[in-house]
């Protein structure tokens, strides 16, 4: 769903020659994202959660901890899995049902590059080692698609991690207890920010909105950490990226981190 949205040739031939111009549909530079928004505690429930607007796609976040039996081959850390769903109401090609392989593609991606930026150290949720550990479990829904859900969910994830509370649980004889009202903040180590580039023709365009993500011909996705070290890259499209536009993209994607990152840094405070 994440690239279905259909163009006429009209609007597709407009896309590419304000390109040829430097010039984008929405009037913003190549390298200039949509303004982003973030309200976090949105879901009362939730021990951490946040609504993300970036133009107008928007996502809902929310993050439930409980204990649980860690990974047969991680019983020194913690768990930490992000999921997304897309509501029918956020773009009428959305349909009710299980997540189709853009859907899984898109949890992973965000999945991905949080948890190879080490931005939780899962090793401070283990409750004991190989028999009991804290899990940190993040649903996304996309309540309004208009392109680059890649970011937005990954922004939203993000921004409900660094808000979330931890409840303090303790471990004995096998048995784990919740202490009522005590709750501690997340083992945060860094902030990792995504930045997704689409490739038309020969220009590279960040924050494809939905019209300019159909005419894309390629993707880039690169999460980058709060040190500006690339953690995580995903790769889409039928195209590809030169050496040069590979440099081009990862530079790109280190100076709009770092002022994406100070909004996340306001957000979760």
């Amino acid at each position: 769903m994440t690239s279905t949205t259909i163009l006429d040739d009209l609007k597709k031939k407009k896309i590419h020659a304000l390109l040829k111009e430097g010039q984008r549909v929405d009037g913003r530079a190549l390298d200039e994202p949509r303004q982003l928004i973030i309200d976090t505690g949105v879901i009362p429930k939730a021990e951490g959660s946040a609504r993300v607007r970036l133009g107008d796609t928007e996502v809902v976040c929310g993050v439930k901890v409980q204990p649980d039996k860690p990974f047969p081959d991680l019983g020194d850390r913690g768990i930490f899995i992000c999921t997304a769903e897309i509501l029918p109401l956020a773009d009428p090609t959305a349909e009710p049902g299980p997540p189709g392989e853009e859907v899984i593609e898109l949890a992973r991606v965000v999945d991905r590059g949080i948890r190879e930026s080490g931005m939780v150290d899962l090793k401070q949720l283990v409750l004991e080692k190989d028999k009991s550990v804290v899990g940190i479990f993040i649903d996304n829904s996309v309540t309004d698609y208009d392109g680059n859900l890649f970011d937005a969910c990954s922004y939203a994830s993000v921004a409900s991690v660094l808000s979330c509370k931890i409840p303090k649980y303790n471990y004995a004889d096998g048995v784990v207890t919740k202490v009522e009202g005590e709750f501690t903040a997340p083992p945060i180590t860094t902030i990792p920010v995504s930045v997704t580039m689409g490739k038309i023709g020969n220009n590279i365009i960040v924050d494809p909105n939905a019209d300019e993500w159909a005419c894309m011909d390629a993707r880039i996705t690169i999460t980058t950490n709060a040190a500006g070290n690339i953690c995580a890259i995903q790769k889409g499209g039928t195209d590809g990226f030169t050496p040069e536009e590979l440099v081009q993209c990862g530079k790109i994607s280190i100076a709009t981190g770092a002022k994406i990152r100070d909004i996340l840094k306001k957000a979760g405070n």
